[in-house]
């Protein structure tokens, strides 16, 4: 159907950067609409960290802005991460997501498996 394969995660030191990129295939996909970056750390909820709409207009989580963008390559259905001034709570599971409209019409909102952002004091 749609995969969403992440890369990019790995170990940085803090006050580090790291790029996360996500890249959606599949046969059934006509258009991806909005795309997203959530994490989830040991013992918390998944949360939301940057969003962005087809047309390029993005939302960040406080905790993150002015030090994270997201950005997308609407040709290649790549959405990207650009992480610096990373801080040791910024370690977690980074997942993509996106809302995927199919080619015989209907809609689908996939994950992708993660990647693991680890940043060390």
């Amino acid at each position: 159907q749609v995969q969403l394969v992440e890369s990019g995660g790995g170990l940085v030191q803090a006050g580090g950067s790291l790029r996360l990129s996500c890249a959606a295939s599949g046969r059934s996909i006509f258009s991806i609409n909005a795309m997203r970056w959530y994490r989830q750390a040991p013992g918390k909820k998944r949360e939301l960290v940057a969003a962005i709409t087809t047309g390029g207009s993005t939302n960040y989580a406080d905790s993150v802005k002015g030090r994270f963008t997201i950005s997308r390559d609407n040709a290649k259905n790549t959405v990207y991460l650009q992480m610096n001034s990373l801080k040791p709570e910024d370690t977690a599971v980074y997942y993509c997501n996106a809302d995927v409209r199919t080619v015989v019409g209907g809609f689908l909102n996939s994950w992708g498996q993660g990647t693991q952002v680890t940043v060390s004091s």
